[in-house]
């Protein structure tokens, strides 16, 4: 059974920045892709980042792209999602998940999810 569990999230001003990481356990964790989502209230989750698990591809929202960087390491079996330049608009939890065959960017087509970890910016 494989278990993601977020960290990182927190309550910061508009411009400022934040790290969310995501450590996965299971003792046959060995996904293609890993992906960070988000869902704000009343609102569908949408896509925000993902990456090869193996390698160093990456691929980002367009509302994203160019504030937000997704990593991995590899050894720890974690992910993190640096967010740069946050708007009030990014405020939404945010959930990690992992996929074991392929990259999507589609919630529905992942395999395993953590518990999330809310964001909050401050205007």
């Amino acid at each position: 059974q494989v278990q993601l569990v977020e960290s990182g999230g927190g309550l910061v001003q508009a411009g400022g920045s934040l790290r969310l990481s995501c450590a996965a356990s299971g003792r046959t964790f060995s996904p293609y892709s890993m992906g960070w989502f988000r869902q704000a209230p009343e609102k569908a989750r949408e896509f925000v980042a993902s990456i090869r698990w193996s390698g160093s591809s990456t691929y980002y929202a367009d509302s994203v792209k160019g504030r937000f960087t997704i990593s991995s390491d590899n050894a720890k079996n974690t992910v993190y999602l640096q967010m740069n330049s946050l708007k009030p608009e990014d405020t939404a939890v945010y959930y990690c998940a992992a996929k074991k065959f392929g990259v999507a960017t589609t919630h529905t087509l992942y395999d395993y999810w953590g518990q999330g970890t809310q964001v909050t910016v401050s205007s």
